[in-house]
């Protein structure tokens, strides 16, 4: 088989496409044909050895993967041979190939094509959880929801999973085309904070009340500023920092308004915490994805895929991602779905 291979800690571009032996398969793991995987700013630092996980050397990275299952281990009941999944793996998904414990493993709707699949195990699970879980920002029907960062994968998860809980939805983004995906999605109201205060605008259109809930992927200033645009008892959830500055929160601004800032580190439910806790919460993930399947099958959601590439142009694909030159994802495809999309 055909994979990208990660030798020495580097920048994703200094990789190179190695021809592999097709990895074995024990106990409770299957083997995926792969059609479709993610690649994504996180990627990019699994690379460089600066992600909390750091697989053994030399790897495959890649953690978000689709396709068909072409094998299953003796302990593998859940699923057999020719099934169509959708999967996190500890690594691997950019091969032809890839091995996933049958616990991280999960049925896909056979209208869901395999390259918006990839969306479904990072993007809209994490969404989900941020907006829906009562620790996190709990959103509830009628309460102002401002996202940040509204067209990137999360973002626009975010705006849908907003909408479908009733919430009345704030969406910046820092031009005009982004923003009509980011309404395309069901934004209700509209900030280019690339031209306007987005903190004022906030305060205007909530009657200088302030929103209920922040969801930040950005970080930086636009974290600083959310702070000081929410009611009292509000939630905010840093996300990422796609702005590159990781903030720092200001403790007296959370008690003058009894504001919550919550934290989501998604990997821990697929066990890459610091201990291994996948099997704990599998029960707990399976429900979570179910419920994100019956939404898509329902025609609430819609995953967006900008662009998708050949394994032999994901150079290219990881180069887009880190210049942020995509609204959604950005899918590495092979196999029928490369020919499919051809």
């Amino acid at each position: 088989m055909q994979g990208i291979v990660v030798h020495d800690w580097t920048t994703f571009d200094q990789l190179n496409i190695e021809t592999l032996p097709v990895p074995q398969i024990d106990e409770d793991k299957v083997l995926i044909r792969v059609q479709a995987a993610g690649i994504s700013f996180a990627t990019s630092l699994v690379v460089g050895g600066k992600y909390q996980v750091k697989p053994p050397r030399p790897f495959v990275p890649g953690t978000e993967v689709a396709g068909i299952i072409e094998a299953v281990g003796p302990r593998a009941t859940r699923f057999k041979v020719g099934d169509r999944v959708c999967a996190v793996v500890d690594w691997g998904a950019l091969a032809e190939f890839a091995v996933a414990c049958e616990v991280n493993v999960y049925a896909i709707p056979d209208a869901l094509e395999f390259c918006r699949a990839i969306s479904f195990t990072n993007s809209y699970a994490t969404s989900a959880a941020a907006l829906c879980w009562p620790h996190l920002l709990n959103v509830k029907a009628d309460d102002w929801l401002l996202v940040h960062g509204a067209t990137g994968g999360v973002g626009i998860a975010a705006v849908e999973i907003g909408k479908i809980l009733g919430a009345r939805v704030i969406a910046t983004a820092g031009s005009s085309a982004k923003l009509e995906v980011a309404q395309s999605h069901g934004a209700d109201h509209l900030i280019n904070y690339g031209e306007d205060d987005f903190r004022a605008r906030v305060l205007e259109l909530t009657d200088g009340l302030g929103v209920n809930a922040v969801y930040d992927p950005v970080g930086g200033e636009v974290f600083m500023q959310s702070l000081r645009c929410m009611t009292a008892e509000a939630r905010i959830m840093p996300v990422g920092f796609a702005g590159g500055d990781v903030p720092q929160i200001p403790a007296n601004l959370l008690l003058v308004k009894n504001l919550i800032v919550c934290g989501l580190n998604m990997g821990i439910y697929f066990g890459w915490g610091p201990r291994d806790l996948r099997y704990e919460y599998e029960e707990r993930m399976r429900t979570h994805m179910q419920k994100l399947f019956d939404w898509f099958v329902a025609g609430h959601i819609n995953p967006r895929v900008e662009r998708t590439y050949p394994l032999s142009d994901a150079f290219q694909a990881m180069d887009d991602v880190l210049n942020r030159r995509a609204m959604g994802r950005i899918a590495v495809v092979m196999d029928e779905e490369a020919r499919r999309l051809a």
